[in-house]
């Protein structure tokens, strides 16, 4: 099959708040193309309920919030990039709000902050309880009437177009067409979101299928600290399984939301003294720890003893899911369990989203900047997302690859032929997930790792086969991404003999000096 070619200046994978506010910040500088795999408000970002923290109250300060961020990092984070989030963060609120983002404010006008765990002050600005949705709309609606900005929706990268250590473009199928397409650009903006789709049970939407990583991680790019891989622990519990899994906004706790078992014990008093505003870290394994140890499907939130006219107006979009599952949070607790949310791990970048290769950044959940560490701090992914994005568009129109090269790039062999693949990626698909689940979950066992790891090696060789010789589909690619991904988080979870932040490996439960430091993987040639 014949591809055809499409030039710009500016190409970007995934459409989450990276992505669109990387594009608005360029499009006065060249044309700019988004390529997206489901529509283009499919995202983590459009899901995010809590909100984005900043420092915006003069009871709270830039120190604080720092501190916060490095406790709850457990000693991994890196302390330049988390100055310059929490310094750059405010100033880029005001340019949400001016590009149309509503916030919610209090009774005096003023922007209402919201506490969550781990949060010394009130620093969660948001626009209710879906203030994900409400960025994405306004950055949106600006990017619609940008004439320099195109979309192309149910587009699906698969392999970067690279040679000598540049990154030129993507070769990319239209899963509406089936045609093939080769994106050049000048700069290309990885933006593809999480990998929360590799577990069983995940907050993330069905695009979460660590795509970014994988494109980076083939080329050739270094892989950070994926042992790192954050669970929420109050995600909505229904008897049907769900490919994702409708998130209980830690906001809840934070207005005074009580966990407790089948038989009304508060359990957190018996694992840290801050209650339910503990870390997520820590919240999440005591809930994991409760439903092993009594055999529960499901642990209950109860913020019923609140006002029911202040709950509805604060979590109204919590209230109205609940309520199409016969849950009334006004008047009972919320059955909830620990879900898959956040990769703290991810392609390595510096403090302006460069990675290992001349003409590619990234941005967002995919990148490692090196500001959650070993556990991320609750609402600092939209704020880092935001930070970081902007940094990378600030270098992006003086940073471009060797025009020369374009025609000498590495691309994918054409030669395929038609096997029976949707079968074998169905099924394996579900194995990755288990596997993950399982094996590779809240708490882990050095024997657990191992056999997990094994069995994905097993994986990689034959999808990197079916890969290969098949018929392109969005499934294969999906598939190869999971693969890939499950393989790494193993892989650093293996060669992490401790127990630090979201990384609980019961054979090893103290956390260690020596493993004060990051794990990095890349690809053997």
């Amino acid at each position: 099959m014949e591809t055809r070619r499409i030039d710009t200046d500016f190409l970007i994978i995934g459409s989450g708040i990276s992505a669109l506010n990387f594009a608005l910040r360029v499009s006065d500088k060249g044309n700019v193309l988004i390529l997206t795999k489901k529509e283009r408000t499919e995202t983590n970002t459009n899901y995010a309920q809590g909100g984005v923290a900043a420092v915006l109250d003069k009871k709270d300060s830039f120190a604080s919030h720092i501190q916060d961020t490095l406790k709850t990092g457990a000693g991994l984070c890196v302390k330049e990039a988390v100055e310059i989030m929490v310094k750059e963060g405010p100033s880029l609120i005001e340019d949400l709000i001016e590009w149309g983002v509503e916030f919610t404010k209090d009774k005096t006008s003023r922007l209402e902050l919201w506490k969550e765990g781990g949060h010394s002050n009130r620093r969660i600005v948001h626009s209710g309880d879906f203030t994900g949705r409400e960025i994405e709309k306004n950055l949106m609606s600006a990017i619609k009437h940008h004439p320099n900005i195109r979309i192309f929706e149910h587009h699906i990268a698969f392999e970067l177009i690279s040679r000598d250590g540049e990154v030129h473009g993507i070769s990319a199928l239209d899963v509406s067409t089936g045609e093939l397409i080769r994106v050049f650009g000048k700069v290309t903006l990885l933006a593809t979101g999480g990998a929360g789709q590799v577990y069983q049970h995940t907050s993330n939407p069905s695009v979460a299928t660590g795509d970014g990583i994988t494109l980076a991680y083939n080329a050739g790019c270094r892989i950070v600290d994926m042992e790192f891989f954050q669970f929420h622990p109050t995600t909505l519990w229904t008897p049907q399984h769900t490919e994702r899994q409708f998130l209980i906004s830690e906001a809840v706790r934070g207005e005074g939301a009580i966990l407790s078992d089948g038989n009304g014990n508060r359990f957190m008093k018996d694992f840290d003294s801050r209650l339910e505003l503990a870390s997520r870290d820590i919240v999440a394994r005591a809930c994991d720890s409760v439903l092993k140890e009594k055999g529960y499907d499901y642990v209950l939130l109860d913020i019923s003893h609140k006002d029911s006219d202040l709950i509805k107006k604060t979590f109204p979009n919590i209230y109205k899911e609940c309520l199409k599952h016969s849950i009334d949070i006004t008047k009972e607790p919320i059955p909830v369990v620990p879900a898959a949310h956040y990769m703290c791990g991810g392609v390595y970048t510096d403090l302006y989203g460069r990675t290992d290769l001349k003409g590619l950044l990234a941005a967002g959940e995919v990148a490692f900047t090196g500001v959650h560490g070993a556990n991320r701090l609750a609402s600092n992914s939209l704020l880092e997302a935001l930070v970081f994005s902007t940094r990378a568009a600030s270098i992006a129109e003086n940073w471009q690859v060797t025009d020369s090269n374009h025609k000498k790039a590495k691309l994918l062999d054409k030669k395929r032929t038609k096997i029976g693949e949707s079968v074998l990626a169905i099924h394996t698909r579900k194995e990755i997930k288990q596997t993950m689940w399982d094996y590779v979950g809240i708490v882990r066992r050095d024997y657990l790792l191992n056999r997990a790891v094994r069995r994905f090696e097993l994986y990689l060789g034959e999808i990197e086969e079916l890969y290969k010789n098949s018929n392109l589909s969005r499934d294969i690619a999906e598939l190869r991404s999971l693969v890939t991904v499950a393989y790494l988080i193993t892989k650093s979870a293996l060669k992490r003999k401790e127990s630090r932040g979201l990384h609980y490996n019961k054979d090893h439960p103290a956390e260690k000096e020596e493993f004060n430091k990051h794990t990095f993987l890349k690809k053997e040639e």
